[in-house]
């Protein structure tokens, strides 16, 4: 298995650079990099999807049937907190009915409070797999997910107020390709170094008080850009820092789940599941720093922040901020996007003009 094995993932962000280092450098296996996000992707992973399923499923079976043209004999499905934690029999059997003959290793079946089960599904793709390599390896992928994580947050705040258009933009191009290279903690550090030092000489132009926006919502569709159709880039080139507290290190490693819970009691008891909790703590700290707007980003038919969405609605009038909801599917248009982003980003320049 270990060396016929061509392994591969779909895309979420840029997290797929973490995932490839693990699988290169800890489970030794060749690894297949996944076609970026397109048109195709989405239209491939739709017609082989039922007609009412969310659309990261849909963005995931077209990502695994492109992984298998482009070579993969073995896919990986990461799981979820919500229904896309089900998804990876169903991903499997489709794939099959296809007529793919691959190996499928559903990582739902692990759990991050006992890391032992994903070494035994790591075993599954290397039965030869070295306990302290993988392990290593494993925390300095963890380690990357941080680095892009927090590189990104800085650009998310900046990147609108560049005086050169496209710096930012390169620096992270850079970063990334760079990051592919790491194959321990100090080169990491290195280039960590390296980066924030070319950021931070990155002229901008920014203002003492600019337009703010809290972007928040579903787990899947507000971390990857071509699913949410590319709408921070978007809010960017308005002037906006963009403040998004939903990210992988953040929801997976930095969530104390009792501390959240006390901190939205006064507007929900009980958790809807998912990231329904994450979206309305976030709603309530954005409201309560004063932000100018909140922009809440889901899949169609995503229930959870379905159910979070009336409560989103009294934290809006509760605190007097406007809040706009996005909903994607595989029909969605980039005019409407775009129509409805120009409305919001008007109506909150006004409310701020008229605050002064």
């Amino acid at each position: 298995m270990k060396n016929k094995c061509k392994i591969s993932f779909p895309h979420i962000g840029n997290y797929n650079i973490a995932i490839e280092l693990l699988m290169k450098l800890g489970l030794e296996c060749e690894y297949v990099e996944t076609p970026p996000i397109t048109k195709k992707t989405l239209e491939l992973g739709t017609k082989y999807s039922p007609d009412f399923v969310c659309t990261p499923f849909k963005y995931q079976l077209g990502g695994y049937i492109e992984a298998i043209e482009a070579g993969a004999n073995t896919l990986i499905q990461i799981g979820g907190p919500c229904r896309l934690g089900y998804y990876g029999e169903l991903h499997e059997q489709i794939l099959k009915d296809l007529g793919y003959d691959i190996h499928f290793v559903n990582m739902a079946d692990a759990d991050f409070a006992k890391p032992i089960t994903f070494y035994n599904e790591f075993k599954k793709i290397n039965p030869k797999l070295n306990l302290k390599k993988v392990s290593t390896t494993l925390l300095l992928a963890v380690k990357v997910i941080d680095a892009i994580d927090k590189v990104e947050d800085y650009i998310r705040e900046n990147v609108g107020f560049e005086k050169k258009d496209g710096e930012f933009e390169q620096v992270h191009k850079d970063f990334l390709m760079e990051l592919k290279t790491i194959r321990n903690k100090k080169e990491l550090k290195q280039t960590e170094k390296k980066y924030y030092s070319r950021l931070k000489n990155i002229e901008i132009e920014k203002p003492k008080k600019p337009l703010q926006v809290g972007f928040i919502g579903e787990y899947y569709t507000i971390m990857d850009p071509y699913s949410n159709h590319h709408m921070e880039k978007e809010l960017a080139k308005k002037g906006i820092v963009i403040k998004r507290w939903m990210n992988i290190t953040n929801s997976f490693f930095h969530a104390p789940e009792k501390q959240i819970k006390k901190s939205i009691k006064d507007y929900a008891k009980y958790d809807m599941g998912a990231t329904s909790m994450y979206t309305i703590k976030c709603a309530l700290d954005y409201a309560k720093e004063g932000l100018d707007g909140i922009i809440h980003v889901k899949s169609f038919g995503c229930t959870p922040e379905i159910d979070s969405m009336p409560v989103l609605q009294r934290i809006s009038e509760d605190f007097k901020i406007p809040i706009i909801y996005f909903s994607f599917d595989s029909q969605t248009s980039d005019v409407g996007i775009t129509t409805r982003i120009e409305a919001f980003y008007d109506m909150i320049m006004m409310r701020k003009e008229k605050k002064r």
